[in-house]
């Protein structure tokens, strides 16, 4: 049985940071691989509308390239309407029944899991891993996992404010999507 940690974002940019989080979880839980789910629409937050879905997965591709053990599930850019993480988790089961599967959310996440779409169903379905952060609470009445991951303070958010004022980006996101932002002229470049 493969172990599959998933990490799920709009990567628009995909940055250092999710980088750095996958690495972590891949080796403190001694998982086979790491599938970045890229979200159609995710229900509790906006994607910046700066660019298209063909462009956030070049954009990710360029991200993952250097390590084997990252690679792309674009399975809710197949979907329309809002990426629920429990119908996704029911395709991914039914398509890869021999594999057990890690949900990697950040620790503000953890706070709001009471509120995510059939929580009660998605916990049978998956093993959540939370990254540990000191100013977020642990407390919670589900079963996760948790990981330590140096603090790396970066946010998609954060960084397509800095390209839009001109900002310098380098060492908050790999090399190649930097080059690929200026080619395209993505986020005001």
């Amino acid at each position: 049985m493969n172990k599959i940690g998933i990490l799920g974002g709009t990567f628009d940019p995909p940055h250092n940071g999710h980088l750095l989080i996958a690495n972590e979880i891949l080796h403190a839980l001694e998982l086979d691989k790491i599938w970045f789910m890229p979200n159609q629409e995710p229900p509790h937050k906006r994607k910046s509308g700066a660019v298209n879905n063909e462009e956030r997965l070049q954009m990710l591709e360029l991200a993952l390239a250097d390590n084997p053990a990252f690679e792309i599930q674009a399975i809710e850019l197949d979907r329309t309407g809002p990426s629920y993480t429990v119908d996704t988790m029911r395709i991914i089961r039914e398509r890869y029944p021999e594999h057990q599967f890690y949900f990697i959310i950040g620790a503000d996440m953890i706070e709001y899991l009471p509120k995510w779409h059939q929580i009660e169903e998605l916990i049978e379905l998956v093993q959540f891993v939370g990254v540990e952060r000191p100013s977020y609470s642990q407390l919670t009445d589900y079963p996760i996992l948790y990981v330590d991951v140096p603090a790396f303070e970066v946010s998609s958010s954060m960084i397509r404010e800095r390209l839009l004022s001109g900002k310098y980006v380098q060492y908050l996101l790999p090399d190649p999507v930097i080059d690929y932002i200026k080619e395209r002229h993505l986020y005001g470049t």
